[in-house]
């Protein structure tokens, strides 16, 4: 099967097609079957679409904005993970030796 390129406007107008099939409640397989590429594809498109449409905006929720955290900070919060890290596996430790302590006594 060959593979076929859409030019923009047609990606455009197949993502305004897939909105209106989402409004409805249709699955994102059905939409993506109905539009005649693959999930992977209608994904790749919705993530591109500021690219491709930029005076439209889509409805829906806009990613967080990255945590910028100074070296310090960063630093810091890697140190504070590896103690909680560290703190868990003395209890998980704890929790495997009891339990064979009482293995043993059954």
């Amino acid at each position: 099967m060959k593979r076929k390129r859409h030019s923009p406007p047609e990606i455009v107008a197949k993502l305004r097609q897939a909105d209106q099939m989402a409004a409805e409640g249709r699955l994102q397989s059905d939409i993506a079957r109905a539009l005649g590429v693959s999930v992977m594809t209608y994904h790749r498109w919705r993530s591109g679409r500021p690219a491709l449409e930029p005076a439209k905006q889509v409805e829906r929720r806009e990613p967080r904005p990255r945590d910028r955290l100074t070296e310090q900070e960063r630093a810091a919060r890697i140190e504070e993970l590896r103690l909680e890290n560290s703190r868990l596996r003395r209890m998980v430790m704890d929790l495997l030796l009891e339990k064979a302590k009482l293995e043993d006594m059954l």
